[in-house]
């Protein structure tokens, strides 16, 4: 890309991640799926291996092997231990609340990387903008159900906390994901973050791969992370080859939606996986949010429409202006 109008595509930065939100939707759903039978860090690796294969790929066809080159190691480093973090702390909730109700909570991230592309990104957002967010903040408030007890809840607010956790952690990457796109190709930001995967979930199997650290733990979250490797068996092959695809699918789309378009116009764009979390969580567990976190996602919902149609009403033509090449 020679120019910063290059960069700004907000049609095709809005398709690329309505497809990740897609992909993201039937990625927790395979992960919950096998959450009872393997650890996380198995069900990482092996989708991050495969999924690494389908982005190497791509790094082909989008320029070859050289792309994979960056003067910012550290950067990409720090961008890959952020969504590391992110999935982990979201897939260790997801074992124990429902597929809808994670997701809910998770989307606290759009919201957070509206906000955040204001002092990292320099990005203009207006009074009314800054309105809807609040309206989504109060969303997810609303959906956490501060009022309620533990009893009613029916799980540990440590486990509430940990898809938010994620969400802020999410959100970082991505704005530094818009911060570092200019100058690197999408597939090769999606493989700097499998590698990143693959080395962690190394790290863990090496340390607890035997599952010594599970015995005795009653957190199923903590078990989820910790429990014995387990060789893969019949269906679920083709559940980890799955999750690999998707893999790629999502590193790919987000990273691109990312480079092409400005990220407080691409956020509220997340919200699509609000609904699809319902449709799995009901065809698969039979579960349906209650009357709380259905008002919630009303609420994100509107914001974030409200924030997209904002948008478009505002932009303008952008000036043009040199960037300089990496390559």
């Amino acid at each position: 890309m020679t120019t910063d109008m290059a960069q700004n595509r907000p049609a095709a930065g809005i398709v690329m991640i309505v497809l990740a939100m897609t992909a993201i939707s039937v990625n927790d759903m395979l992960v919950k799926q096998l959450s009872g039978g393997y650890p996380l860090h198995e069900i990482v690796l092996i989708r991050s291996g495969v999924g690494i294969l389908f982005s190497l790929m791509m790094v082909q066809y989008e320029g070859g092997w050289r792309i994979l080159k960056t003067r910012t190691p550290g950067l990409h480093a720090l961008r890959g231990f952020l969504i590391v973090i992110s999935n982990l702390t979201f897939f260790a909730a997801l074992a124990v609340i429902p597929l809808a109700d994670a997701t809910a909570l998770f989307f606290v991230a759009p919201l957070m990387i509206t906000l955040f592309s204001i002092p990292i990104l320099g990005e203009k957002v207006g009074p009314m903008r800054m309105g809807a967010v609040v309206v989504g903040f109060i969303g997810v408030v609303v959906m956490m159900q501060p009022w309620a007890s533990q009893g009613t809840l029916g799980v540990s607010r440590w486990v509430l906390a940990l898809p938010v956790v994620a969400a802020a952690t999410y959100a970082l990457n991505q704005v530094m994901t818009r911060k570092l796109g200019v100058n690197s190709k999408a597939s090769a930001l999606a493989v700097y973050i499998q590698g990143m995967f693959i080395v962690v979930s190394l790290a863990v199997w090496t340390v607890a791969g035997d599952g010594r650290f599970a015995e005795g733990a009653d957190n199923e979250s903590l078990i989820f992370l910790l429990r014995e490797w387990q060789m893969p068996q019949g269906i679920d092959r083709w559940l980890f080859l799955g999750l690999g695809l998707n893999s790629a699918i999502i590193g790919y789309s987000i990273s691109q939606a990312y480079r092409l378009a400005n990220a407080a116009t691409v956020a509220p764009f997340e919200y699509v996986g609000l609904p699809m979390a319902i449709f799995w969580g009901w065809l698969i567990w039979a579960e349906l949010p209650g009357p709380w976190v259905m008002v919630g996602i009303a609420l994100i919902v509107g914001a974030g429409l409200f924030v997209f149609f904002r948008e478009r009403r505002k932009t303008r033509p952008m000036v043009r202006r040199r960037v300089h090449r990496r390559y």
